[in-house]
């Protein structure tokens, strides 16, 4: 097994322990409780093996991710939600908390992969409020899809095949907000992440170009003339150092509509978010 930063023994012990749990079926037999396997002994086998020898995350192999209080459809092709990205729900459910015109308005999740931010977000806006998410890998945009209805959302949350903020056209100067995970990791640091990630998830999805800022800067750009005046927007970056330049950048340019741009740290204390709203 690769030693590059891989998964602690423990995390092994309850991935295998998971998708033991998965994989088994109980029944009753003659008054005795039997375990029956919805998978074959030698399959559990070649499952774990791509697990061990080559690092395929497990996620992408029992097909799911429990993220927040939704359990989403994950494969390959499709970035995994990360623990981290939930603090943006938390922020956004503040905001409309305080407006009830953000609260019923039209929201925009930018790069959606598994559909994780805009279902979370749909599920938090009310009656009229909706959620628009675009993707430019087709299979993300499937998977997507594939989450909204699982969760009963297709009313609330509406997928769009495409790069960014090319599909929200009709959108122009109307959302009440937008939110986005872009790729932001540098792209000469993807061959050094974990297996799991550097072999294994989309490159579209984590390579932001040779400094990672490429495709923030880009929706900076795009958000000022897709935000309805007093709209709020999120971003997710790689940490302190983009956090600065993108609030930097965003306070600075002669066109900036941009106010009460700040930067939030995550559960962990890294300072990830860049949040504001439109003037």
């Amino acid at each position: 097994m690769e030693t590059d930063n891989g998964p602690e023994v423990s995390t092994l012990c309850r991935e295998i322990q998971w998708l033991l749990q998965d994989v088994v079926v109980e029944a009753e037999q003659r008054g005795e409780g039997v375990v029956k396997l919805r998978a074959e002994m030698d399959q559990l086998y070649i499952l774990w093996n791509q697990r061990i020898e080559k690092r395929k995350p497990f996620q992408y192999i029992v097909g799911c991710e429990h993220w927040r209080d939704l359990v989403l459809c994950v494969q390959d092709g499709v970035l995994i939600p990360r623990p981290e990205t939930e603090k943006i729900v938390e922020l956004v459910e503040e905001v409309v908390g305080k407006d009830e015109g953000l609260r019923e308005g039209l929201w925009a999740d930018l790069g959606t992969g598994s559909g994780a931010l805009a279902i979370a977000i749909g599920k938090v806006l009310r009656t009229r409020g909706k959620v628009i998410a675009t993707d430019l890998s087709p299979i993300a945009a499937s998977v997507a899809e594939f989450n909204v209805k699982r969760h009963g959302l297709q009313d609330k949350v509406e997928i769009r095949q495409g790069s960014w903020l090319e599909p929200l056209e009709d959108a122009k100067g109307k959302l009440a907000g937008l939110v986005s995970n872009p790729p932001y990791i540098p792209s000469g640091q993807i061959s050094g992440l974990q297996a799991e990630v550097g072999k294994h998830e989309p490159r579209l999805a984590l390579d932001g170009g040779e400094n990672g800022m490429d495709d923030l800067l880009h929706l900076c750009e795009g958000a000022a003339s897709m935000l309805k005046p007093g709209g709020f927007f999120a971003f997710e970056t790689n940490g302190e150092n983009q956090s600065k330049f993108l609030v930097n950048f965003m306070q600075n340019c002669p066109k900036s509509k941009f106010q009460d741009v700040r930067i939030v740290a995550d559960f962990a204390g890294i300072e990830r978010f860049v949040t504001g709203f439109c003037q």
